[in-house]
């Protein structure tokens, strides 16, 4: 496929796997990005403090933006992102978390497609 026939757009997948040594801090800044956002209608804002309260995962996911990411990056822009969080348990020896399985499973599809066609 030629430049000029592939897809500007480009969907970049990250999965992180993040501990939280201090909740207390992640929430409280959760709060504080809360507390300055003044586009946020008040019922809004009184619902979001409640969820990043009740949840850390929600507190983390609320101070992490997908733009912060690719903000910087010349020649791109960020068209649409959804991102969420949740609480897990994380075993860094157990197989089901080797990274390089998708990898693999990925290099595994394009063999078959090139073989197939």
């Amino acid at each position: 496929m030629s430049t000029s026939e592939t897809s500007r757009f480009v969907r970049l997948r990250v999965e992180l796997v993040v501990e939280i040594d201090d909740e207390e801090s992640v929430t409280r800044s959760a709060l504080e990005r809360i507390a300055d956002d003044s586009e946020l209608p008040a019922d809004e804002q009184a619902h979001a403090e409640s969820a990043v309260t009740e949840d850390t995962a929600e507190a983390l996911a609320y101070l992490v933006d997908p733009f912060d990411l690719v903000s910087e990056v010349p020649g791109v822009e960020l068209v649409q992102a959804s991102w969420s969080s949740e609480r897990i348990d994380y075993d860094p020896d157990s197989p089901e978390w080797d990274l390089d399985d998708d990898d693999v499973a990925e290099e595994d599809d394009e063999e078959a497609a090139v073989a197939a066609g």
